[in-house]
């Protein structure tokens, strides 16, 4: 979880009253926080957020703006927000740049009044912005420019390795584009985002002065923040818009909550995006939320007036209106977190405070104990190990990558929605790949290799609730230069002697099994699973380097089976 360094006077600056340690340890709990340290000599404080969904949280700006938000009792307005806020300023994207880093967003904070504090949470802002929301600035980077020094329009485009030099922060030279992303530290940190390109994103103003190159590095001439700087253009750039706007409401709401006026900048597109051609930032992407008041009622087990309701969203920060037993709820710019209505069940609860509520005695007691599948895969666990193998356990979730080589015709996946990773996108189907990946990364370790996981996997199944299952799979694998057929076979022999399981192999075929070494395990008309050898084309994309055989086996069909 994000963790925040706050000097104590700059954050009661910011709340507008001096609190003592204890009163703010207990007004952190309306951010979701946690005082992990506090040295009166230094002024110090350690700050540790446990909400990753609220990046507007990770900064003294951000848990100041909450507590403000308590002791007021009202939302606060950013006029710059509204309708009808122009924009003198432009900044223009090229055509080609859709294919690159598509989205720009940025505003002018003018008559900031900087010292050292305030740099080391604009420093400290942008990166755990740029690092923990941005994906290490693979999704958004963030810039932060002398106003003064600019001349607009300023041109977002591309440009080749060798077109265009500049001085970047951190060096004395001129660098070109290829040569920062070979030389420079930032460069070559960062240089994997945008090395599959043949061009690179550059922003620059119409005296052709270089801003920067996103989402690596800024220039030394214009780049560079002091404490002497007054004026700032702050932009981000990334590849999901809604994420970038998010991220410069963050920017500017900050901003202006220590002193600084906000100045709207148009960002004009020559491609169509999801919040126009022309976009106007900051963007208000505020949203409101309808609940009716039986259903908040019911998800908190108490009756609570529309007015006691009221109170306490408008001092988490939230618009509401009231009327005919429907709540509408506008949550603020600067946050994006709002997915479900129960989200606002559980900020009012935050505003109240958990130890508000009654707690209530179970009426009823129940006797745990482990289900017949548990005990079933705990069964399996012992006669694999006894049998010499070693346990894997995997995460269910993966990468479409993955799971490609064990797809068979037809075959689909359970994807994951509105995604954070790549890595975790999908739901694998088969234990196997993963068992696969545990043996690409093991090759420095001693032959044989003999390892096993008892894990869940996720099956479409329209015949299922909600269109899915979660069954349990066992996998077993072994690799050494003469792994073969017969050797697995006799291990999963072994295995449904002492399970009390009657099958027979057919011949069959699957994409992860080479044709002809590759059976059906049946019990009666039962499919329990697959054995084989593993194919050598799967084995070199995975960089295996050992022949490797392998069952797997659906555990669930097993247990129906007993008696």
């Amino acid at each position: 979880m994000p963790t925040i360094d706050i000097k104590k006077k700059d954050l009661d600056g910011l709340i507008g009253k001096k609190l003592n340690i204890a009163a703010l340890e207990k007004l952190l709990m309306l951010a979701k926080a946690e005082l992990k340290e506090y040295n009166a000599d230094t002024d110090d404080l350690k700050v540790e957020l446990s909400d990753s969904n609220r990046p507007d949280l990770w900064c003294a700006e951000g848990v100041a703006r909450q507590v403000r938000l308590a002791l007021t009792g009202k939302p606060e307005e950013y006029a710059f927000f509204k309708p009808g806020h122009k924009a003198t300023r432009t900044i223009k994207v090229a055509k080609d740049m859709k294919e690159v880093r598509p989205y720009i967003a940025a505003c002018i904070a003018l008559d900031i009044r900087m010292n050292e504090d305030v740099l080391a949470q604009m420093i400290q802002s942008q990166d755990k912005l740029s690092e923990i929301f941005g994906r290490k600035r693979s999704t958004v980077s963030i810039g932060i420019y002398e106003m003064d020094k600019i001349t607009f329009p300023v041109d977002y485009k591309l440009a080749g390795p060798d077109a265009i030099a500049f001085t970047p922060l951190g060096m004395n030279e001129k660098l070109t584009l290829g040569q920062i992303l070979e030389r420079h530290p930032k460069g070559v940190q960062y240089g994997g985002i945008v090395k599959p390109f043949p061009k690179y994103p550059v922003l620059v103003d119409s005296m052709n002065h270089v801003l920067s190159f996103p989402p690596v590095i800024n220039s030394t001439e214009i780049g560079e923040v002091k404490t002497t700087t007054r004026n700032v253009l702050v932009e981000v750039t990334g590849t999901d818009q809604r994420m970038v706007a998010l991220t410069l409401n963050i920017l500017a709401v900050n901003f202006h909550d220590r002193g600084a006026e906000i100045d709207p900048v148009m960002v004009v597109y020559p491609y169509a995006t999801e919040m126009g051609r022309s976009v106007t930032c900051p963007y208000d992407t505020s949203g409101t939320v309808r609940l009716s008041l039986s259903k908040f009622n019911a998800a908190l087990g108490e009756n609570i007036p529309a007015a006691e309701l009221g109170k306490r969203l408008s001092s988490y920060g939230h618009k509401v209106k009231a009327s005919k037993g429907v709540v509408s709820i506008t949550y603020p710019p600067y946050r994006d977190d709002i997915m479900h209505a129960m989200d606002m069940v559980e900020d009012y609860a935050i505003s109240r405070g958990y130890d508000s509520f009654e707690a209530v005695m179970p009426q009823q007691s129940t006797v745990g104990g482990l289900s017949r599948i548990e005990l079933l895969s705990d069964t399996v666990r012992g006669h694999m190990v006894g049998a010499g193998f070693q346990e894997f356990v995997s995460n269910i979730l993966c990468s479409q990558g993955e799971m490609a080589d064990g797809l068979a015709a037809g075959d689909r996946l359970v994807e994951v929605d509105n995604i954070m990773s790549l890595a975790y996108s999908v739901l694998r189907n088969r234990v196997l790949p993963s068992l696969l990946n545990v043996e690409a990364a093991s090759s420095k370790a001693f032959y044989p290799h003999r390892t096993f996981e008892v894990g869940e996997v996720a099956v479409l199944d329209q015949r299922t609730n909600m269109g899915t299952r979660t069954d349990l799979s066992l996998a077993a694998l072994i690799a050494h230069p003469t792994a073969n057929f017969s050797e697995m076979h006799s291990t999963l022999d072994v295995l449904l002697y002492y399970l009390g399981v009657e099958y027979k192999l057919e011949p069959a075929e699957h994409p992860l099994f080479l044709q002809g070494r590759c059976g059906r395990v049946m019990a009666g008309d039962r499919e329990l699973g697959h054995l084989g050898e593993v194919r050598p084309e799967v084995l070199e994309r995975r960089q295996i380097t050992m022949p490797c055989a392998a069952f797997e086996i659906n555990m669930d069909k097993i247990l129906t089976m007993e008696k």
